[in-house]
Formats: structure tokens, C-alpha cells, sequence
């Protein structure tokens, strides 16, 4: 197996404001064609790991190496090979979408013909929209042009945070598809920054959780999601008689707790179907069965607390 060249290594990064210690310790290593989960609930610390690593702030202690060098002696080498969106973007609201990134192009440097610009354009999904001001365009728009602007000096990381905040359903799945195709199509490596569990489970190969500015979790999203380890919630209306039976049958362990009318058994998914069916042969009614993974529960926890 080919092994990818490493992107982004982060060494014990610290970042304190006066004695508010917003990231503690943090490490993690980012792969060329990784799309990487950088999750945590808000005020984890995610924002600020980001800005490290764009320069926008400094660190207090840590080392922060992008394209195997160190960003403090290389900042122009480095930057020049990183587009981002941190926050919503913003542009000159009554240019059109394509004046804005000519624009852009120009501030940047980069050499960009019109050509391309269309180009990058129909990419983001807005062919048909590039002489209309961006004024009049939507949020889910407005997010797509942001990705265009990260694309028009041809990066080889794009980092972005929080690109799916106030979209509606179907504007999240277009950014979710036009983040894929980053991957596949342009051969992107990209850190996405996420508060949504779900989101990154998607999308995301490699994944880290932070939380309260410390390391919760890091590896790989289908190995941290491993579909054997579930917890498996069933409502149900008679729950001594359920629990009697589970334990009659060798299906209740010591793990497994009981929370009102729901029955949390930690379990495999083969296991589901076997319970639902002695259960409903022997008259406990199952209100509902929901599925959740310990990774999943433990980030809600964190989300909750």
C-alpha cells in the first residue's frame, strides 16, 4: 500500500488568552488526500487550532509543520499552498460572482485567465449565476462561491471551518458533495471543521474530537465508528418483564442499562432483530428501537455537558 505523504503535523499546541487556556496539548497529523474531521463541540477549541495553522494567531508553545516544513520560518511558502474558509466568507456584495473572484485572483497573485475562473465556477455548482451580483445570492450560494475563492491559486489543502453552519438540509448535502469532489476530483487534502458527529462520519477518512481544548479522540472514522459497538436503545412498555426475559435468554450484560421505558443494550447489529422478535412473542409491545454508537452517545454527552 502506498504510503501518503503527511500534510499538516501538529505537535502539543497550546494556545493561551491570559490565563484562559483555549487549546492544551493538542497533536494530530493530517494525510495528502485526507478529508479530516476536526470535531468538537462549540467552544472545544477548533477555531483556534485552525487559526494556528493559517497564522492568524500565534501559538503559546507547539509546533505547527505544513508540506514537511515549519510554519514559523516558511509562513509565505506555506500559506501560498492553503485555501480557507474560516467564518462565513465575505465579498463585495454588489460585484457579480465572477468580477469577485477576478478580484480575489488579483490580491492573491495568482494568475488566473477568465477561462479558469468559469471553470471554477461550474465546479462549485453556480454556471448560469456568475454575472449576478452576489447580493441577491443565498447562504448555501454564498458558501459555494467561498469554495471557489479557496480553489482560484490551485491549493493543496483547503481548510474549512464550520462550512455547513445555517444551511437547510439540501444546502448542506451540496456542500457535503462539493467537499467529496474536492478529494476526488481536484485532489484536495481537506481539514473540515464540524460540531455535527454525523457530518464527518460522511465524509471524513480521519477524524480527531476535541473538547474544552483537549484530545478526546483520534483515528480512523471507520474504526472509531465501528458499526459492532452499538448501543442499542428499546422502548418498551413492560420493562421488568423485557429485562427478564433478556436475562432468560443470555441477552443482558452487565453494560446494559435501563432509562425510563428504554432498555440500553449494548449489543451487535445482528442481535437487534433476535431481541425485537422475543420480545414481541412474549407481549412486551417495542414503542420504538434506536440505534446509537458509543462514539455517537459520547459526543452527545459532550455536547450536553
Amino acid at each position: 500500500m502506498e504510503e501518503h505523504q503527511k500534510i499538516v503535523e501538529v505537535k502539543k499546541l497550546v494556545k493561551y488568552y491570559g490565563k484562559f487556556c483555549a487549546v492544551e496539548n493538542v497533536s494530530f497529523d493530517v494525510y495528502e488526500g485526507d478529508i479530516f474531521g476536526f470535531l468538537g463541540p462549540n467552544g472545544a477549541g477548533k477555531s483556534t487550532t485552525i487559526r494556528t495553522i493559517l497564522s492568524l494567531i500565534n501559538p503559546s508553545s507547539g509546533s505547527i509543520h505544513l508540506f514537511g516544513k515549519s510554519l514559523d520560518k516558511n509562513r509565505n511558502f506555506i500559506l501560498s499552498k492553503i485555501g480557507s474558509i474560516v467564518e462565513k466568507p465575505d465579498f463585495y456584495k454588489y460585484l457579480s460572482a465572477e468580477k469577485n473572484l477576478e478580484i480575489f485572483a488579483r490580491i492573491s497573485g495568482a494568475n488566473v485567465s477568465k477561462k479558469q475562473v468559469h471553470e471554477i465556477i461550474e465546479f462549485v455548482g453556480l454556471k448560469g449565476r456568475e454575472r449576478d451580483k452576489v447580493t441577491g445570492f443565498s447562504h448555501g450560494m454564498k458558501q459555494r462561491l467561498g469554495i471557489a475563492q479557496t480553489l482560484l491559486h490551485d491549493p493543496e489543502l483547503i481548510i474549512l471551518d464550520e462550512p455547513t453552519t445555517g444551511l437547510d438540509p439540501q444546502g448542506i448535502i451540496d456542500i457535503r458533495n462539493l467537499i467529496l469532489q474536492l478529494k476526488t476530483e481536484r485532489n484536495k487534502t481537506v481539514i473540515l471543521s464540524s460540531h455535527i458527529l454525523s457530518e464527518i462520519e460522511l465524509i471524513a477518512n480521519r477524524m480527531i474530537i476535541i473538547n474544552k481544548g483537549k484530545t478526546v479522540v483520534e483515528g480512523n472514522v471507520s474504526e472509531l465508528l465501528n458499526s459492532q459497538e452499538l448501543i442499542v436503545s428499546f422502548t418498551v412498555d413492560k420493562v421488568p418483564e423485557a429485562k427478564k426475559l433478556l436475562e432468560a435468554n443470555n441477552l443482558w450484560t452487565d453494560s446494559n442499562t435501563i432509562e425510563g421505558f428504554n432498555l440500553l443494550l449494548h449489543t451487535s447489529e445482528k442481535s437487534v432483530p433476535i431481541i425485537n422478535k422475543l420480545l414481541c412473542l412474549h407481549d412486551v409491545n417495542v414503542v420504538s428501537i434506536e440505534k446509537k454508537r458509543k462514539l455517537e452517545d459520547y459526543f452527545l454527552k459532550l455536547i450536553t455537558n
